[in-house]
């Protein structure tokens, strides 16, 4: 295997820290691994940040188990995912988690579960980044989605579990970028999960 010239101690010491709080606080995720090859714009957008290696996606359900989904600016209008970031240094993983959830959705969610633990290894011409993700089960009383970031999120729906594992998950393949596909594989693994 190839060495990244990408990598950074700190993202991984802050990913591992996160992983360890996740885990103390709730509970054995669901590990995955993914590796793949990744366009220049992609590479651009991993790379935008150079001390994050890592984010955080929250399966937000409501009282009803609608699932909060998000489209950001520059996704094609029938793309959606469910919300996620980055947790800043040292930000306690719990309550940078909810920033995120109400930074992009506009909920106050509580943390169940940690679903998903996904270590991938984006590759692009002869490099190699390495990237964690979190993926969190968190439950909300809210029902009103109301971003607080349009430059960021372009929009706010809610929609179904069976939506993501469904139609959601066709549309993000048939686009073909990596991204997505990696996408593709934290959904079905939180699914599988939950």
């Amino acid at each position: 295997m190839r060495r990244s010239s990408c990598t950074a101690p700190r993202s991984f010491s802050t990913s591992s820290a996160l992983s360890d709080a996740y885990l103390e606080r709730y509970g054995e995720p669901a590990r995955l691994e993914w590796d793949g090859e990744i366009s220049d714009a992609e590479w651009a957008v991993a790379t935008y940040n150079p001390n994050r290696f890592h984010d955080v996606t929250l399966f937000i359900l409501d009282p009803g188990r609608r699932i909060a989904l998000i489209r950001k600016p520059h996704f094609a209008v029938d793309v959606w995912r469910p919300p996620g970031g980055g947790i800043k240094p040292g930000e306690d993983p719990t309550e940078g988690a909810a920033r995120e959830a109400l930074e992009e959705t506009g909920l106050h969610v509580q943390l169940r579960r940690y679903l998903v633990e996904a270590h991938a290894v984006f590759r692009h011409a002869g490099r190699e980044l390495p990237w964690v993700t979190h993926v969190l089960l968190a439950e909300t009383e809210g029902t009103q989605l109301a971003p607080d970031d349009p430059g960021e999120i372009a929009d706010a729906r809610w929609g179904t579990l069976d939506e993501v594992a469904g139609p959601l998950r066709e549309i993000l393949l048939a686009t073909d970028r990596a991204f997505w596909r990696y996408r593709v594989a934290l959904h079905d693994a939180a699914l599988q999960a939950l």
